[in-house]
């Protein structure tokens, strides 16, 4: 009697663990992105290509830098190309973007090369926008020096 009273306290402890099943993972639903917006910055010494939705949220990013130019090759119209080809790729494949408006941002090389690598990818470019700033004679100057 003293035996059985044992085993039924050793079923029941709460020592002993039961293996419990993890909750089924959902699989992460890639929202689809049919249109959106690819900002171009092109500077002197680098170009910088985003590509958001329409909202503004960004999709992906690409520069010359990243796509592995060094130095002043950055600065360069080729570098600008490889740069926009790996972002407008990565956002077609990710979210099946079709339709861009472009809005480009400096004076730099890369800003028709940009533009011309876009359409290339059989991407739908519906318009271009200049965003750049203008000079408007600048800040107030310091005061004179008197000695």
């Amino acid at each position: 009697m003293a035996e059985e009273t044992k085993v039924l306290s050793q079923e029941i402890s709460p020592e002993t663990e039961i293996p419990v099943k993890a909750a089924p993972k959902k699989k992460k639903s890639r929202r689809a992105v049919t249109q959106g917006l690819v900002h171009v910055l092109a500077t002197f010494n680098n170009t910088i290509i985003t590509v958001t939705d329409t909202s503004g949220n960004v999709l992906t990013t690409a520069s010359a830098g990243s796509a592995g130019f060094r130095g002043s090759k950055k600065g360069t119209a080729y570098a600008a190309q490889v740069a926009a080809e790996k972002a407008i790729s990565t956002a077609k494949q990710n979210y099946g973007l079709e339709k861009v408006d472009v809005s480009v941002r400096g004076v730099g090389m890369g800003r028709e090369a940009a533009i011309r690598t876009l359409i290339n990818q059989k991407v739908q470019v519906d318009s271009i926008k200049d965003i750049t700033g203008i000079a408007h004679g600048g800040t107030r100057p310091r005061k004179a020096k008197r000695n």
